[in-house]
């Protein structure tokens, strides 16, 4: 009897082990409105920032179920420059978030730095207006559709500086998904 029970309480001492030393961090779920409002940022392993934002650097990219290549490729973007959302590390593999919520491991060498950010995803089929200055009484320069891609250049906590298409103004921060709210650069 006291090997049966032995040998189970050796393997989730031996698996709590392994999970420690994969040193993946993941976030809690407050994160991203503690990192916003100024308080001390969760690094990762790679000493950069968890969660944060980046783009997908080329036009296709396999998620994969786990952080290897052995782990079964779940599906593959093919929208360079989507923002994504990081909100784990383990080695050189990313776990990711895109706009809908689903979530996967990314090589880290097929995701850049540059700041890109969709336009309301959530309001399918609504047109926003982008503005000469980050005010409301600002000039219309453009109409963008929910879920126009485009860079980002600059967030002043309320408003971001957006580019697409040839056109720029300012929109929002809280319309946009691939900053978070609050959030200043640029």
């Amino acid at each position: 009897m006291l090997r049966r029970i032995a040998l189970p309480a050796v393997l989730v001492i031996m698996l709590a082990a392994l999970a420690a030393s994969l040193e993946i961090r993941q976030t809690p779920a407050t994160a991203s409105s503690d990192v916003a409002a100024g308080d001390s940022p969760m690094l990762g392993p790679s000493g950069l920032q968890i969660p944060r934002f980046v783009s997908l650097k080329t036009d296709r990219v396999n998620v994969r179920r786990g952080p290897s290549t052995t782990h079964q490729v779940v599906w593959v973007y093919a929208r360079k420059g989507l923002p994504v959302e990081i909100i784990a590390e383990f080695e050189l593999w990313r776990r990711i978030r895109d706009s809908d919520g689903e979530e996967g491991w990314v090589y880290h060498s097929l995701l850049a730095g540059k700041r890109t950010a969709l336009v309301a995803p959530w309001l399918k089929g609504e047109r926003l207006t982008l503005l000469d200055a980050a005010s409301a009484n600002g000039s219309p320069v453009a109409a963008v559709e929910a879920g126009v891609l485009g860079d980002l250049s600059r967030c002043n906590g309320i408003w971001c500086r957006f580019s697409t298409n040839g056109y720029t103004g300012w929109v929002k921060q809280d319309l946009l998904w691939g900053v978070y709210p609050g959030e200043q650069f640029g």
